[in-house]
């Protein structure tokens, strides 16, 4: 199937999907009226002429290999112009059953709307109509059309959903911060797509995002696999407990002959966040000896930073207190996390403030702490967190030392002085944009913190439904990090089922791989688990068949903060698919607390005909249609599909 633009309508058709009534939009304006349309080999171009003598120019050009390629700008002014944002609105989405709400960092989730079902949840929560980067569209068939733009280091995307007259509608918009821009102003380029699956059709873009990438992709041969303190220790680190820890992980991987390769040292080592060159008391000799530690037990040492951020008790803030962006109505320090009740974050700050990296003092610092922490501490590995404070804000929020930047191009800063500064040495992002830093980083966080319930804020919802609507990025973009497995048999509330088929769904997503759980005290059937996941270490695709093609219902539940919350059910059992040169693993997982029956289609695991299907090394009887299976509440079942019995 490939896009179709018909010019004449205003129309771009997409497989069966068909867009409608596409309208610029400038600065949140539709611009009204009929445009002109050029034509030039394989380029259609629309045209938009203003009263004021502005142009608006909307370039279409058919790709090799399928897909329409898209630009637009604003031409035809004189001097300086400052917009907010400009794009496109496709007023009608036509045959749109369901539609991807693409989250924009680590923690905003990606999910799967239902226009129908959704009219009143979108009412209490609109969060579900705001989408960032791309979405994919499910037609009533269930082909899918993929929209979505191809650049993210400059300016951040925006997409934004409505269905409250009837009809889907939406806008494709890139935000451009009141930069000033001389002569012309132009979007980031973007891409439509036609595809029969939406992981077919996400991991072509992703391919297209990583081509348009000034950098090409970071993409390791080992997968990123080892141990990090915080989801055991937390805050509760000391030189003792962590060389504890050390050589518990050092026997795990004699005796298992695994790729167990990191061991990273997680938030609490140092006293307050910005003080990144001080460590506690605890650490009397600080951070350099313990590293030296982790390499001569041959680890990779690792440790924990978050950038941007900066307390308010902080030495760097008490001596520089003009390095740290403000807010632009009341002048002070812009303060994105407060904690003035009985929580302390194990710190004694009540705010935390951003780092502002466009100060030439503040960027060398934070320069200085990565130049130190690679060349001087011996940190090969490095995890950085809560990113997303240096792109969340707009100017309308955030009064910056420079204003001529967008809230991109000064999130980039930072992403580029850290991989300046730590060379060749891995890097994670946590909390961050998913898009943009594309070249400089090794791996991403694909969702929230994986916590130790089913259910909740912190829990293994997050990681259920981030990882199938996310995990396409993996091996294209960079290595997709679904967060720690849990191992241990107790101080937690989840079930033997619910560890090992969590543990399963993470570690066959074929990116990042770590624990926290103290080697030694893991229950042997969950080291073995452990053991068959890393395998060889080298990382592998995994597919997500089912994705966007569940009938959805929604309802509204309640956030942590209070404010409500769509929810959604849908068929509890996720189906993860990983192609093998002589078999198809396929692991069909019930996240539902009802056991139930399943008939697993051939077509499920790329067969034909009927195979060989296995299970531990069993093989199982099959009917002419597939395999019947019988699932417990929360059990998740490997299959091995084999050509030749």
């Amino acid at each position: 199937m490939t896009p179709a633009f018909h010019a004449d309508q205003g129309a771009i058709e997409i497989g069966t999907i068909r867009l409608e009534k596409l309208s610029p939009i400038i600065d949140g304006m539709v611009i009204e009226g009929r445009p002109e349309t050029r034509r030039n080999d394989a380029t259609v171009q629309m045209v938009w002429s203003m009263a004021d003598g502005e142009t608006f120019e909307l370039a279409l050009e058919d790709k090799d290999g399928g897909g329409l390629a898209g630009t637009f700008r604003l031409t035809g002014f004189d001097g300086d112009k400052r917009l907010q944002s400009l794009g496109l609105v496709f007023g009608r989405a036509r045959n749109v059953q369901r539609y991807l709400r693409n989250g924009y960092m680590s923690w905003d989730g990606s999910y799967f709307v239902e226009p129908d079902q959704a009219r009143e949840v979108a009412k209490a929560d609109p969060a579900i109509l705001s989408g960032h980067a791309a979405t994919a569209l499910v037609s009533r068939q269930g082909d899918v059309a993929v929209v979505g733009f191809t650049r993210h280091d400059r300016f951040q995307s925006r997409l934004a959903f409505d269905f409250s007259g009837g009809a889907l509608s939406f806008t494709l918009e890139t935000l451009v911060d009141g930069v000033p821009r001389r002569g012309g102003v132009e979007g980031e380029p973007f891409i439509l797509l036609a595809a029969s699956s939406c992981e077919e059709g996400m991991r072509e873009w992703a391919r297209a995002v990583a081509a348009a990438s000034p950098i090409p992709p970071r993409l390791q041969e080992k997968r990123l696999t080892g141990w990090c303190s915080w989801y055991n220790l937390y805050a509760s680190l000391s030189p003792d407990v962590l060389t504890e820890h050390l050589e518990a992980a050092k026997r795990y991987r004699q005796a298992s002959g695994a790729p167990f390769d990191i061991f990273l040292i997680d938030d609490g080592f140092t006293p307050e966040m910005g003080d990144w060159l001080e460590t506690r008391p605890q650490f009397l000799s600080g951070m350099q000896p313990i590293l030296e530690e982790i390499s001569a037990a041959g680890f990779i040492p690792g440790l924990w930073i978050a950038p941007f951020m900066v307390g308010n008790r902080s030495k760097l803030y008490a001596e520089h207190p003009d390095w740290v962006v403000k807010d632009r109505k009341t002048g002070k320090p812009l303060a994105p996390m407060t904690f003035y009740g009985e929580f302390r974050w194990h710190k004694r700050s009540e705010e935390y403030y951003v780092l502002d990296v466009t100060h030439p003092d503040a960027e060398a610092y934070i320069r200085s702490v990565f130049r130190t922490w690679r060349q001087e501490w011996g940190c090969r590995y490095f995890k950085a967190d809560f990113l997303h404070l240096g792109s969340t804000y707009g100017p309308d929020v955030a009064r910056w030392h420079r204003d001529d930047l967008s809230r991109m191009e000064i999130w980039m800063i930072m992403a580029r002085l850290m991989r300046e500064e730590i060379g060749d040495a891995s890097l994670l992002l946590c909390g961050s944009p998913l898009w943009a830093p594309v070249g400089l980083t090794d791996a991403v966080r694909i969702g929230r913190d994986i916590g130790v319930t089913w259910q909740g804020h912190y829990s293994a919802e997050s990681l259920l439904r981030d990882q199938t609507s996310r995990n396409f990025g993996n091996g294209i973009l960079w290595q997709a990090d679904p967060d720690c497995i849990l191992l241990r048999d107790r101080f937690h509330d989840l079930t033997e089922s619910q560890v090992r088929s969590l543990a399963l769904f993470a570690g066959l997503a074929g990116g990042v791989l770590m624990t926290s759980d103290q080697l030694d005290e893991v229950p042997a059937d969950r080291r073995e688990l452990l053991t068959r996941l890393l395998e060889d270490g080298k990382p592998f695709a995994c597919d997500f068949p089912l994705a966007g093609t569940l009938s959805l219902t929604h309802g509204l539940g309640t956030a942590p903060s209070g404010k409500p919350v769509m929810t959604t059910t849908a068929d509890p059992v996720i189906v993860q698919r990983v192609h093998r040169q002589t078999e198809t693993l396929l692991n069909i997982f019930n996240t539902g607390e009802q056991a139930t029956d399943r008939l697993i289609p051939w077509g499920l695991a790329g067969q034909d005909t009927a195979c060989a299907v296995y299970e531990n090394d069993k093989r199982l009887e099959t009917m002419a249609q597939g395999v019947q299976l019988t699932l417990a509440p929360y059990q998740s079942r490997l299959l091995s599909f084999r050509t030749a019995s």
